[in-house]
């Protein structure tokens, strides 16, 4: 099944799992990566010191960068189960294009939510770029029956997107689960469907016209 699938989401899943392999002890470690995890802003800025401050770079490095194996598995298997289908339907360029968009506005979520704490944690892990990805399936394939893991519950995207939307700000704005970056799952969902919309052509966005000489007007009427 794994040579199977499409070509982004095989090297999203290898990416990963090889960084997280040399995050290990026994390889670079944790702290060799600290550069590359999303840092607070109020940490500073320092160009010449990237470790334990603000870089421009992080916004996209978090997000291939995991705390634990748990952590891991289960954002790449959402990446398995959701990237494959999307990928399959937009092509390689736009599906990377996308996920990307969903790191980084997920990041951007994140640092904006943390200039108002007191003490914002360092962030990383998928789970920005995850969220988009969930949100886009139900968005192409609203009807489609997926199954929660914990419980066992089949249920439409459309539902599943609504449900994982609603159960992350509740999460986020009352703290019941502390250490998960909730705001960042939300940012996620948030800049992919603004992308979403904006490749379609819906408000906020002006729809676009199709490249191309402009349509010449029918005068023709028809005659009954």
């Amino acid at each position: 099944m794994f040579p199977r699938l499409p070509t982004v989401t095989k090297a999203l899943l290898i990416a990963n799992a090889i960084l997280f392999l040399l995050q290990q002890p026994f390889l670079l470690g944790m702290q060799t990566f600290e550069p590359f995890m999303l840092q607070p802003l109020q940490q500073g800025f320092d160009a010449f010191s990237p470790g334990g401050n603000f870089q421009p770079w992080q916004l996209l490095t978090y997000g291939f960068l995991h705390g634990s194996f748990g952590h891991l598995f289960f954002n790449m298997l959402a990446v398995f189960m959701f990237g494959a289908p999307l990928e399959q339907t937009w092509g390689e360029k736009r599906f990377l294009i996308y996920y990307l968009v969903c790191v980084v506005g997920a990041g951007l979520c994140q640092l904006l939510v943390g200039t108002m704490l007191e003490n914002p944690a360092t962030v990383l892990g998928a789970s920005g770029g995850v969220f988009g990805l969930l949100l886009a399936y139900g968005m192409l394939f609203p009807n489609q029956r997926v199954m929660l893991l914990f419980p066992p519950i089949p249920m439409k995207a459309r539902t599943f997107v609504i449900l994982f939307g609603v159960g992350e700000l509740v999460l986020g704005m009352t703290g019941w689960q502390p250490g998960v970056a909730h705001f960042a799952h939300l940012g996620g969902m948030l800049f992919g469907w603004l992308l979403i919309r904006y490749w379609r052509g819906q408000p906020p966005f002006n729809k676009r016209r199709p490249p191309g000489p402009p349509k010449r007007p029918n005068h023709l009427r028809s005659v009954k």
